[in-house]
Order: C-alpha cells, then sequence, then structure tokens
C-alpha cells in the first residue's frame, strides 16, 4: 500500500512531540509507514500516506496522537479498492 494518496495535506494526523516516549507502537500499528521512531521519539515522515484509521492514537500510550476520520478515512480507501476509483463514495 506504499504510495497511496487521497488527497495532499488534509489528514488530520497530529503528533505531540512533548508527550511521544519512543515507545514505537505508532510505527507497528500504521498500515502505511507514517511514523518513523528512533532517536528517541517518532516523527511523521509520510503525513499524505495516512487513511486516518486511528491504529496509531488508539495504541499510543502517552495520547502522543490524534487524529479525527474524516477526508481521508479509511472507508473510502478500501471502498475505491473494491469500487474502483471512479465510483461515488460517501466518507465516514
Amino acid at each position: 500500500m506504499q504510495n497511496f494518496r487521497y488527497l495532499n495535506n488534509v489528514t488530520t494526523l497530529q503528533l505531540d512531540v512533548e508527550k511521544c516516549t519512543g515507545c514505537g507502537m505508532c510505527e507497528i500499528v500504521c498500515p502505511h509507514t507514517v511514523f518513523n521512531v528512533g532517536n528517541p521519539k517518532a516523527v511523521i515522515v509520510d503525513r499524505d500516506a495516512c487513511m486516518e484509521c486511528g491504529a496509531c492514537a488508539a495504541n499510543c500510550p502517552a495520547a502522543a496522537i490524534s487524529v479525527t476520520p474524516g477526508v481521508g478515512c479509511a472507508a473510502y480507501i478500501i471502498q475505491t479498492w473494491i469500487k474502483g476509483k471512479n465510483a461515488v463514495i460517501e466518507c465516514c
């Protein structure tokens, strides 16, 4: 799923680096390699790859990540895989 894009610069994904403990859960659970953890905290390396599924926020023990399902939501992405790119689909 690398290089998949919905719309650029629309994701609600936010990372509070001050709260981040560098545990690596965001990197583990993210299906699109949005995060990289090292030296010693997480960074967002590919914000536009975020499909706003919320796995990172739900699994962050430090509550350093927030994301609101919306424009780039997982439902839209999955439905376009099934119905095709030109299908008219409601998102979240």
